[in-house]
């Protein structure tokens, strides 16, 4: 890798790892400790407004219905999700937020908009428009990497 490269591949590694470090410790030190932050993506996907249904909240995520029913059934237990039988299919089961769980999705989500807005408020309309092509092209190739490895794993899984 030439210098040009390594500095991209550092400035790549630093800002994902303290993406996550950060929301890790805002979790740790604010009221909601008792999640972590793969729970907090969890309730993200769930989302606040509607009952969604297992299927979809699993595909959201790019897991399992039973690696989701493992994080859902400790969501339940610690009060930030509530399980519903749908109406018309009592087969089919929905999730949705807790009062508790809507509080921790918007402070999570205070997060995100202030890293957002940070980062592009100091931009020009053409340096927002060379973010974002830019931030759409590392989605494409981390997306082809996740479809190659993450989804091609939960097809041999429910072989």
């Amino acid at each position: 890798m030439n210098d040009f490269d390594q500095k991209i591949n550092d400035l790549l590694l630093d800002i994902f790892d303290k993406i996550l470090l950060t929301e890790e410790k805002a979790l740790r030190r604010g009221n909601f400790s008792d999640i972590s932050v793969a729970e907090m993506h969890t309730l993200e996907s769930v989302g606040p407004y509607e009952k969604r249904t297992m299927s979809e909240t699993a595909a959201t995520l790019g897991v399992t219905t039973g690696t989701l029913t493992v994080a859902i059934d400790r969501l339940v237990r610690k009060g930030y999700v509530e399980r519903h039988r749908d109406n018309t299919d009592r087969r089919v089961v929905r999730v949705a937020l807790t009062r508790q769980g809507k509080l921790a999705f918007r402070m999570h989500n205070k997060f995100h908009k202030l890293l957002v807005d940070r980062l592009v408020t100091p931009l020009d309309e053409q340096g927002r428009d060379v973010l974002r092509k830019t931030l759409i092209a590392i989605d494409g190739i981390v997306s082809e990497q996740y479809e190659r490895y993450v989804l091609s794993d939960h097809a041999e899984d429910n072989l």
